[in-house]
C-alpha cells in the first residue's frame, strides 16, 4: 500500500500512504510542510489496480487526528480519536452486569431510584394494595371527537 493515493469519504485527496504501522496506515499530506496522520485500517478500502486507498472518514476528521511525533504512533489516542473501542479503557462493568452510578446504560427504574422518584412498579404495587388512590376514575383520556353527534 505504500505510495498509494488516499481519498477521503468527501472525495478529497488526503495525500499518500507512506507506511503501515500495526493496525494503522500512515498518511502524509502537504507539499512544503508535510504532516503525517495515522488512520486505522478498518476505515480503508484498498484498490490495488488503481493504487488508491479510499477512506470511510472525512478529510476534516483525518486532519484533526493526532499527528505523528518522531514517527511513533500513539495507538490508543488514534483509536480514541476515531471512536474505536481500543481507545477506551476497559468498561467498569466488565460484563458482570454491575453498574456504576454514572453509567449511561441505567434502566428507567434505576434512574428513578437514583433521583429519588418512586419507581413505576412500586407505585403500581402501592395502588393495587389500596394504599394510594389511582387518580380520578372515569376520566376520559382521549379527547372527544368534535364530529360525533351528542
Amino acid at each position: 500500500m505504500e505510495g498509494y493515493e488516499v481519498i477521503t469519504s468527501d472525495e478529497q485527496n488526503a495525500g499518500r500512504v507512506v507506511e503501515v504501522k500495526g493496525e494503522n496506515l500512515i498518511v502524509e499530506h502537504g507539499l512544503l510542510r508535510k504532516t503525517r496522520h495515522a488512520v486505522p485500517k478498518v476505515f480503508a478500502d484498498t484498490n490495488a489496480s488503481e493504487q488508491v486507498v479510499r477512506l470511510s472518514v472525512s478529510s476534516e476528521l483525518l486532519e484533526a487526528s493526532p499527528k505523528l511525533e518522531d514517527g511513533s504512533v500513539d495507538e490508543r489516542a488514534v483509536a480514541q480519536h476515531y471512536g474505536l473501542a481500543a481507545g477506551e479503557p476497559a468498561p467498569e462493568t466488565q460484563g458482570y452486569g454491575e453498574l456504576t452510578p454514572d453509567d449511561p446504560a441505567l434502566s428507567a427504574e434505576q434512574e428513578e431510584r437514583r433521583t429519588g422518584v418512586e419507581p413505576a412498579p412500586a407505585r403500581r404495587a402501592r395502588i393495587r394494595e389500596g394504599e394510594s388512590e389511582a387518580g380520578p376514575h372515569g376520566r376520559q383520556i382521549i379527547p372527544a371527537d368534535p364530529h360525533e353527534g351528542p
